[in-house]
């Protein structure tokens, strides 16, 4: 994966130039967000190297680089699940291609159901512990130290 890694940041970095500050990740419904980037650079899923194409409705495939109130962002308008028969080394991959890049910060954003009937659709939730029941680690692979530590200490997440 890191030779993957490497050939992906060599396109963001002619593509885009300098890391964005930030990464964000919009779920169903939020892709309009990206419209309110200025100069913006626009770069389909395709066309960017190992970048794996979302299937899921309503997401465009489109990493959008740009600027909001003065910082630098890319901008995720959708993201592959594992439900979609993607390898959970496929799913995580746009995550660590950014982080290699130099992006220090994540935000993902998606739809949810089910979480409270207190809540309606629109509402914000921030999550702030969650428990893997899926089977599948993200951090599963080889130990790459530059990337991240094996297991990162999920204390202040």
């Amino acid at each position: 994966m890191k030779n993957k890694v490497e050939e992906t940041v060599e396109f963001l970095r002619h593509r885009g130039g300098e890391a964005p500050e930030a990464a964000v990740v919009l779920g169903s419904g939020l892709g309009a967000f990206a419209e309110a980037l200025e100069d913006k650079i626009v770069i389909p899923y395709g066309e960017i190297p190992n970048w794996p194409a979302s299937t899921a409705p309503g997401h465009a495939g489109r990493l959008v680089l740009g600027s909001l109130s003065g910082k630098r962002l890319a901008v995720m308008q959708g993201r592959v699940h594992y439900y979609e028969g993607y390898s959970m080394e496929e799913v995580v991959f746009p995550v660590r291609a950014l982080g290699a890049w130099g992006v220090k910060a994540y935000v993902a954003t998606n739809a949810v159901g089910g979480i409270d009937h207190s809540l309606s659709p629109g509402d914000v939730v921030l999550l702030y512990d969650h428990i893997n029941w899926m089977g599948a680690n993200p951090l599963r692979g080889p130990d790459t130290p530059e990337w991240n530590p094996r297991f990162p200490d999920m204390t202040h997440a």
